[in-house]
């Protein structure tokens, strides 16, 4: 009957006074990130697109590939792994970062680190704005499929914020948690097939590349914007039954630690 009377207790809050405090520190966080610079928020444009510039003069000039499109083929690689090694990285170390609001601000502490995978959200779609802008100038055209991106996206989303829940608050008691997660960041890159394509792998690694988000996601969006076709419902049902065990596990992680989180900082 307690637990009833303070679940009912709580929904106003999330309704209210909580889902005003996720909005401002989303805001707060989006706006933060490029104050004072002379750029602003085109610096989400320029970190993708000179990473392709790189990687289309390597695979093109250096080491000649006979893919066709190939910068927007790398795009669509490069956007979904800068989302997220930016979001798991900013989020890892949100909690510390925000040790003020934490001590001086009654809300939970799960909003803190959702907040900042969030607010990346807002740089990505500012990204696949320039994707989609390379597309119809390499002659792709919009297809039906489109519609199925808002999905596997959002999936991926609750992958990462999985991953930031159980990584800020390990870092809380563990302070070199965020060095694991740079140089974690570093492997992902070349694991992920950001420049090489899902052909490539050899057949014993399919599987466990199928049961990587980061890399399902990258192959379903080529799939979708460049082939014009659904990706594999397979790949599609790992992809969403990844993302949900993976926030499950940090879900259930950052219940169990936050407790102690105040008096570690």
């Amino acid at each position: 009957m307690q637990n009833r009377l303070s679940l009912e207790a709580a929904a106003p809050r999330w309704q209210g006074e909580y889902r005003f405090a996720l909005q401002q520190l989303v805001l707060k966080d989006f706006r933060s990130r490029y104050r004072n610079m002379s750029l602003g928020i085109f610096w989400s444009l320029l970190n993708p697109l000179i990473m392709m510039a790189v990687l289309t003069f390597v695979f093109t000039q250096v080491f000649p590939t006979s893919r066709a499109a190939f910068p927007v083929f790398v795009l669509c690689g490069i956007i979904p792994y800068n989302f997220f090694a930016l979001a798991w990285s900013t989020g890892t170390a949100s909690l510390l970062d925000n040790t003020g609001l934490i001590k001086k601000v009654p809300v939970p502490r799960e909003i803190i680190p959702v907040a900042s995978v969030l607010s990346n959200c807002l740089h990505v779609f500012i990204q696949f704005g320039l994707l989609v802008g390379f597309l119809l100038a390499y002659g792709f055209a919009i297809n039906r499929y489109w519609l199925l991106l808002p999905v596997i996206w959002g999936f991926y989303v609750l992958f990462i914020i999985g991953m930031v829940l159980a990584t800020s608050v390990l870092n809380i008691y563990v302070r070199d948690m965020r060095y694991v997660v740079e140089s974690m960041n570093t492997v992902l890159f070349w694991l992920v097939p950001i420049f090489y394509g899902g052909e490539m792998i050899k057949p014993e690694f399919v599987e466990i590349y199928s049961l990587n988000p980061i890399a399902a996601l990258v192959q379903a969006t080529r799939n979708i914007l460049m082939e014009g076709r659904a990706p594999a419902l397979s790949l599609i049902l790992k992809l969403c039954l990844s993302s949900v065990v993976v926030l499950a596990v940090g879900w259930t992680m950052f219940q169990r630690l936050k407790h102690r989180v105040y008096d570690y900082l």
